[in-house]
């Protein structure tokens, strides 16, 4: 039972910049966590030889069933629409928090 309660909590939807420079997009509850297993771990076929893997965006979800709904429609995405959701989020973040 404690198991399933994982799938009940707020999942991240998520894009990384391989070193060919290549998008993959995936989920995870923890992503700085995942970007970590991506770079030191060979457990993903396409991520296996494109190391490193530069953590570029990430959206949260209210749980696991709409972060996969979400994941499969942001792999859908051109590259370019990728990129302007990460470079949105970018912007969004310095907006948020100008320098002085």
């Amino acid at each position: 039972m404690a198991d399933k309660i994982i799938y009940n909590q707020p999942w991240f939807v998520y894009i990384a910049e391989c070193k060919d420079k290549t998008l993959y997009v995936g989920i995870a509850k923890d992503v700085e966590k995942r970007i970590h297993e991506h770079n030191n771990w060979n457990k993903c076929r396409y991520t296996r030889f494109r190391k490193p893997l530069r953590l570029i965006y990430k959206e949260v979800c209210d749980d696991y069933t709409c972060g996969r709904k979400r994941e499969k429609e942001v792999k859908k995405f051109s590259r370019d629409k990728k990129l302007k959701l990460a470079e949105s989020q970018r912007f969004l973040a310095s907006a948020r928090n100008p320098k002085n």
